[in-house]
C-alpha cells in the first residue's frame, strides 16, 4: 500500500539540486492552471508515488512531476507557467 502523506517543498530540495544544480527552494513557481505564485519549498509534494509529485497549495494540479530511469532523471514540468 503507498504512503500518500504530503510533505512540502523542502523535501525535494536536494533531489532539484542534483538536477538543476542549485537550490531551487525559494524559487518562485507560478501554477499554470489557477497562477497561483509560490516559492518551491510550499508545493504540496507526494515523494513515494511512482516517482516524486509536486502539486499547487492553492488548485492541488500537478506542477512537477520527477522520475528516474537508469540513472537518469526524467522532469515534466509542464504544469508551471514559469519557475524563477
Amino acid at each position: 500500500m503507498a504512503d500518500n502523506t504530503a510533505v512540502d517543498g523542502n523535501a525535494i530540495g536536494g533531489q532539484l539540486l542534483e538536477i538543476f544544480g542549485r537550490d531551487l527552494t525559494a524559487a518562485i513557481g507560478t501554477c499554470a492552471h489557477c497562477g497561483s505564485a509560490r516559492p518551491v519549498a510550499e508545493f504540496v509534494v507526494y515523494v513515494r508515488a511512482p516517482g516524486t509529485v509536486a502539486r499547487c497549495r492553492d488548485c492541488l494540479s500537478v506542477l512537477m512531476v520527477i522520475t528516474r530511469r537508469e540513472l537518469v532523471n526524467c522532469v515534466d514540468l509542464m504544469g508551471l507557467a514559469s519557475l524563477s
